[in-house]
């Protein structure tokens, strides 16, 4: 068998040895929930949001980790360091700090950055801030063990979410540091409609610490709420996921399926279905 075999348990469920279950596929779930239909399904990993992890505290979330016997894949998420003033600036690389923190005490090496908006129209001023606020952030995250991930957003989202909208900007900022400490995060959603997404991709490299996936849906009626199940959309997975491997990357695959209408249904029917999902179309 070899890493990319398939494996079959007793219950005749298939669950991809390298899968892991993005939080945020099912929403609603409190961690202790989504930890435990996880483990059910038969995933090794799980990704896991900061959000739910403060519930709990992170001292009972690494109790439940170690608990439910799942590896964290990565935390998500640090970033958003872009600020209107110094005070903002300070909050931001605290909050980032400790994001650090929560993710060794949890036992990822991952923290997915999720860069942050521009204030306003400063657009420019933003992609600044935000490489400065890497910078700031390197020598605590090499300090804890932990890699620093950017990942890329769409362009829809960059009044929102961040203003680093391709691959390309993800890998000119990781660049500028060590390959060990700072890389990205292939979002299939997010980046496949890119003309150079195959060169991107070649040039991260080890560099690419994270691989996730989704599916686009025509038509996408929510832009942050609305990705389909893989195969469901028009996103050709199977060609990113050859191009993510042939890179060098072989860690776990995060199913993030944000959307809303998979939130309403139970936990165990979603994570079920991504198996057979990632299967036959990723």
């Amino acid at each position: 068998m070899t890493a990319l075999d398939p494996v079959l348990r007793a219950d005749a469920t298939t669950v991809h040895p390298r899968l892991s279950l993005n939080q945020a596929t099912i929403k609603y779930a409190d961690l202790r929930e989504a930890l435990d239909v996880t483990a059910r399904a038969g995933y090794s990993s799980i990704g896991l949001w900061r959000e739910p992890v403060a519930e709990v505290g992170v001292a009972e979330a690494m109790r439940l980790v170690a608990e439910s016997g799942l590896r964290v894949s990565s935390l998500c998420r640090g970033g958003f360091f872009p600020a209107a003033d110094a005070a903002g600036l300070r909050a931001a690389d605290a909050d980032n700090r400790r994001a650090v923190e929560e993710a060794a005490t949890l036992g990822t090496d991952v923290l997915v950055l999720v860069c942050g908006p521009p204030v306003g129209r400063a657009l420019e001023r933003a992609r600044a801030q935000i490489l400065h606020g890497i910078e700031t952030l390197v020598p605590h995250a090499e300090d804890a063990g932990v890699r620093l991930a950017i990942e890329p957003l769409h362009p829809m989202m960059i009044s929102e979410r961040s203003a680093i909208v391709t691959l390309g900007e993800a890998n000119d900022l990781a660049e500028r540091f060590d390959a060990h400490r700072v890389g990205v995060v292939v979002d299939a959603y997010h980046v496949w409609w890119d003309p150079r997404l195959r060169e991107e991709i070649a040039r991260a490299g080890r560099r690419i610490f994270g691989y996730h996936v989704a599916d686009w849906l025509v038509p996408t009626t929510d832009r942050l709420q609305g990705r389909g199940m893989m195969g469901d959309g028009v996103i050709d997975l199977h060609g990113v996921r050859a191009a993510v491997e042939a890179a060098g990357y072989d860690g776990p695959i995060e199913v993030e399926v944000i959307d809303r209408t998979a939130w309403e249904a139970p936990g165990d029917e979603v994570v079920a279905r991504a198996c057979a999902a990632f299967l036959a179309s990723a």
